[in-house]
């Protein structure tokens, strides 16, 4: 069996520390490189610490990387990019975990990263790797652009109802509790320590970057609006949305749009229990998992329906989509190396 050799560019942050966990674990993978300018030259346990045992290798520096397969940016947004030319030359298989190349409208990008993108050439190659609405594409795909963890949280609440076309054409108010591995922090600064962090903050309550995506990939001409809160989590998105829906539609209606659309996903869970301290999602029994579980509850007087949806942001939200994408480009199990169940209780 051939392992594919994987190098993660900005490997000390969350999402590159995080995708390294989860590769070391990968049957087909293999880790050889790691790099961190601040860190070069100290084991990778130094500063992910959790991987000890696991991993021998050393940080080292951008400028000494050596060809790979697969080459994981984990670079703050911009960053990857601005050096695509670079990396191009360095690995047939590319997977961006910035938002670089989510966007595939330039000017779109523009509206939402005060800047013209850098490659806007470029912008058309690449697969958003969101893998229950771009399965097909992703099969083969050799530039894959992750999807926001946020956006993804709204992304795959709405889009079965919107893609049924279930909602009345009303504004969609989401919010977001994420937790502050997903509230500013650096996708490669290794100095930010969340766990000093215990207030609960409105961080962006209008204009988030991730509407950028919400926008490009939900279907209907919905007016959305979103706002994030900060929690004093480290890890975790919690999401509501509320969406009215038409006379004569019932919560079983809705219930059943979201077994149309995500009865064969393997990483959506729809949660619906009636009684119970378990009814609706919660993102502290998500950790470390690549699962998305969605849950909603509708008041027939009103015709309004709040849609809940909780992930790990660093998994499903990041490396983990990245890697269930990766395992669809390659033709391998969708679920290889995301098979951890999360802890309960936690």
């Amino acid at each position: 069996m051939t392992r594919l050799k994987v190098a993660i560019v900005g490997g000390s942050g969350y999402a590159g520390g995080e995708f390294l966990r989860l590769a070391l674990a990968h049957p087909m993978l293999e880790v050889t490189q790691v790099t961190s300018e601040r860190n070069a030259g100290s084991p990778v346990t130094f500063v992910h610490p959790n991987l000890r045992s696991r991993s021998t290798l050393k940080f080292k520096k951008l400028a000494d990387l050596e060809p790979c397969d697969v080459l994981i940016l984990a670079l703050p947004h911009g960053n990857a990019a601005k050096r695509l030319a670079q990396f191009e030359g360095l690995a047939g298989t590319i997977i961006d975990l910035s938002a670089d190349f989510r966007i595939k409208d330039p000017e779109r990008y523009k509206k939402y990263y005060d800047e013209d993108h850098p490659a806007p050439d470029k912008l058309g190659e690449w697969v958003y790797g969101n893998p229950e609405l771009h399965r097909e594409e992703l099969r083969g795909a050799t530039r894959i652009a992750c999807a926001g963890c946020f956006a993804t949280t709204v992304i795959l609440a709405l889009y079965p109802l919107l893609k049924l076309g279930v909602p009345l054409p009303k504004d969609i108010i989401a919010t977001g509790l994420v937790g502050s591995s997903a509230a500013g922090a650096s996708a490669s600064d290794s100095s930010h320590h969340p766990e000093r962090e215990g207030s609960l903050r409105v961080y962006k309550a209008t204009g988030h970057r991730h509407h950028a995506e919400v926008e490009q990939e939900l279907p209907g001409n919905f007016p959305i609006h979103l706002s994030a809160i900060s929690t004093p989590r480290i890890r975790g998105i919690l999401t509501t949305a509320s969406l009215f829906i038409p006379d004569g539609y019932s919560e079983r209606d809705v219930w059943g749009a979201y077994r149309e659309v995500y009865a064969e996903e393997p990483f959506i869970r729809i949660v619906k229990v009636r009684q119970g301290i378990h009814r609706y999602p919660d993102p502290k029994l998500l950790d470390g998992t690549n699962f998305c579980d969605i849950g909603f509850e509708a008041d027939q007087d009103s015709g309004r329906v709040v849609v809940m949806s909780a992930i790990d942001n660093l998994v499903k939200g990041t490396a983990g989509h990245a890697l269930q994408s990766l395992n669809i480009a390659q033709g391998w199990d969708e679920a290889l190396g995301l098979e951890f169940m999360g802890l309960h209780p936690a």
